[in-house]
């Protein structure tokens, strides 16, 4: 095709682009909003309030932006509103650091090296509960051992953890919980190779520890005395392995909103640079050694945003410490929300994560988790491994975001929702250290009594169906084949594994051991790490370890804890009561579905009922097109549903309800009758007849269901 020097092309010198349209006002297209909504009033239709406070608009234009002078910022320039990196993800892209949580080193190995040819960019091992908090499997609580992540006890289950892995090769991510120096230990008792070939984070994060399970194992202090030993053996012998973790999950899955998330996150993050200045750690050598871990749920922008703000606060805070230009440069790694993900129509998770990752890339993370679709259900298997590593791949190769550089930059949506975000995370944080930080907010609740506050809200969103979650409370699907789900027999395995250190101990030399132990009790931090490796060699458990270095300690710094959940769970309760109830009985509750007269008449609230009380895992017999009561009590009767859902139009409800409600009710007293809708003008009247309930659009589906539930025998 030939180019016609004669034509002109929209946006060339003759005719700029989109010159032939009249330029539009915020006030005129504002105006003609208005109009559409026919009386309405806009700030009631078109402004959503958020659970942080945030009134998000419908539109934002350049005025909203213009007095922010953090977007006239550049790509890996102070305050990284931008990125850390001039270049993006260009010369660095993110890591893909799929977690292999399964509960054994010998499982994690395999998936290991099934990934990593695949596409896994770092070596990701979650640890158990046990491990975390330094108990060895024979030691620990019933049943923590393989809870959560793998087990390791031993240089020997690092042996086989790492059997055919090339560490100077392949990152690594492992986060400790309390029990980072003797993790360390044990990995340095098996690494032959040299510690400064070493990438990734091995991380301590105490305070998530109390955050998540209320207590700690030793007090503190010795825990802080520990972290700062781990971070200056790595300062002077890894310069490239993190040692710090900051991570949200415990207030994010608690419910918290991401205000309050990140709010947190800084100021414990704060208390952690306090700890090690308090140690002799300069800000300037401990800031480059953390890395905040953010779980990334929905709404996308809002999580975007939340990632871009932490980024600006972190490096006003460690400049507030004296610390310079690299030191503030924030290093995030992100997971994809659990609280978002559902165990009923779990392939929609597949959608959940994929927006979820998007966030967290535009957002700027450095490494990233997506969560396998299966997650809510148990351990993941290959196929739903491999699809939510692809989730990443496709974005790196196929969508090429590792060519761009901040590509939210400059919207003015995603500019004003990160200022937003901002301010109100720093009023947060300010009252946090106003309480004496960190700790002794937590010790007071203030976290817990804020995160259980708006995840009651978000509960009771949920239940109105005002926040919907496709598979669980609309839009539910009775008759899906739920994947297999891959469970453990926890308790079994803990009794393995005890035998398993058992058998260890039986072959190590006592004397020897103990005269290794010896040297690392009582001993300066600063040998703390020599002799523990020592010994490790010598078949030193990550318990006996942790006992040496803190004592025998009972549970201290004891706190309420945030429980984990789901925002599905409560539908997700309802669902397994009905179909306990069809294992016990043959057959799922009932509803009848009374639709009086015509299609049209009843159509739409027969198929709002059929969506509500599928929810609730109720099996929903249809009735249409009665031409009257007596007929649809016929009808209903023949059913045998003991709830009885009458659907017409409000103008005909009068000469309905009252002889069908009637008739129901004679026929059997126990017969609960329903109206669809809820005309306001007539709810005494239709009480007096005996109607029990009204569903409509602001009703509290959750509650009902619940009641329903209960009072027809369904809930066990």
């Amino acid at each position: 095709m030939t180019h016609d020097p004669t034509v002109q092309a929209p946006g060339d010198a003759a005719t700029p682009l989109f010159d032939m349209f009249a330029p539009a006002s915020y006030e005129a297209w504002r105006a003609a909003a208005e109009k559409t909504l026919k009386g309405v009033p806009f700030e009631k239709k078109l402004l959503t309030k958020t659970y942080e406070g945030l009134q998000l608009q419908p539109i934002y234009n350049a005025a909203d932006v213009a007095e922010l002078p953090q977007v006239a910022s550049l790509p890996g320039q102070a305050p990284f509103l931008r990125g850390t990196q001039a270049e993006g993800y260009l010369a660095h892209p993110w890591m893909v650091a799929q977690e292999l949580p399964y509960p054994t080193a010998s499982a994690v190995n395999q998936a290991a090296h099934e990934d990593l040819p695949r596409g896994l960019s770092m070596l990701h091992v979650i640890l158990d509960q046990a491990s975390r908090h330094g108990f060895d499997p024979d030691q620990a609580p019933v049943p923590i051992v393989g809870q959560g992540g793998t087990s390791l006890a031993s240089s020997a289950d690092l042996l086989v953890l790492l059997e055919g892995i090339d560490l100077a090769k392949t990152p690594i991510r492992m986060a400790a919980g309390t029990a980072g120096l003797p993790l360390l230990a044990l990995l340095l008792a098996t690494y032959e190779g040299d510690p400064a070939d070493l990438r990734g984070g091995l991380l301590m994060d105490p305070l998530a520890v109390l955050a998540a399970h209320g207590a700690l194992q030793g007090p503190l202090a010795q825990n802080y005395d520990e972290l700062a030993a781990l971070t200056a053996w790595a300062l002077e012998h890894a310069p490239h392995l993190q040692t710090i973790e900051v991570a949200t999950h415990p207030y994010h899955n608690a419910g918290a909103s991401v205000v309050q998330d990140l709010a947190f996150a800084l100021a414990t993050g704060v208390a952690y640079l306090r700890a090690m200045q308090e140690r002799g750690l300069e800000v300037n050598r401990v800031a480059p050694r953390m890395q905040f871990a953010f779980s990334v749920g929905a709404p996308f922008f809002i999580e975007m945003a939340r990632l871009r703000a932490a980024r600006m606060l972190w490096a006003r805070i460690v400049a507030a410490f004296g610390g310079d230009e690299q030191a503030q440069r924030m290093h995030i790694h992100a997971r994809t929300s659990a609280w978002t993900k559902t165990r009923n129509d779990a392939y929609n998770n597949m959608l959940r994560a994929t927006s979820e990752a998007f966030a967290a890339v535009m957002g700027g993370c450095t490494s990233l988790h997506v969560s396998p679709f299966d997650e809510p259900l148990g351990l993941p298997d290959e196929f739903s491994r491999r699809v939510a590593r692809n989730v990443q791949i496709i974005l790196q190769e196929e969508c090429h975001f590792v060519r761009l550089i901040d590509p939210a930059g400059g919207a003015w949506a995603v500019e004003k929702l990160t200022d937003e975000i901002a301010r109100l995370a720093w009023t947060l944080f300010q009252e946090v250290e106003g309480q004496g930080g960190m700790v002794a907010a937590l010790a007071a609740g203030l976290p817990q009594t804020q995160i259980t506050a708006t995840r009651h809200e978000r509960f009771s969103q949920i239940g109105q169906r005002r926040e919907v979650i496709i598979g669980a409370n609309m839009f539910v699907n009775l008759k899906e084949q739920q994947p297999t789900a891959r469970t453990v027999d926890y308790a079994a395995l803990q009794v393995e594994r005890s035998t398993e250190v058992g058998h260890l101990r039986a072959a190590r030399d006592p004397a020897a051991l103990q005269s290794a132990l010896a040297e690392v009790a009582g001993n300066a931090p600063q040998v703390w790490i020599t002799g523990a490796v020592a010994a490790a060699r010598l078949g030193a458990t990550i318990g006996e370890l942790a006992v040496t270095l803190r004592g025998p300690t009972s549970p201290t710094n004891c706190i309420t804890p945030l429980p984990a959940h789901r925002a599905s769970e409560q539908f997700e309760a309802l669902r397994q009561n009905a179909e306990q109830y069809a294992a016990r009985t043959g057959a799922r509750p009932s509803v009848f579905l009374a639709g009086m007269g015509p299609l049209a008449q009843h159509k739409a609230r027969a198929d709002f009922a059929t969506g509500f009380f599928e929810a609730g895992g109720f099996a929903v017999i249809s009735g249409s097109g009665f031409t009257s009561p007596e007929e649809a009590a016929e009808a209903a009767q023949a059913s045998g549903a003991p709830i009885v859902v009458i659907c017409a139009t409000d103008d005909r409800y009068p000469e309905l309800v009252p002889p069908l409600t009637k008739l129901l009710k004679t026929a059997n007293p126990e017969t609960t009758v329903i109206l669809a809708g809820y005309p306001s003008e007539q709810l005494e009247a239709h009480r007096a007849a005996g109607v029990d309930e009204f569903i409509h659009l602001r009703a509290d589906c959750y509650a009902i269901l619940a009641h329903l539930q209960q009072t027809k025998g369904v809930a066990s």
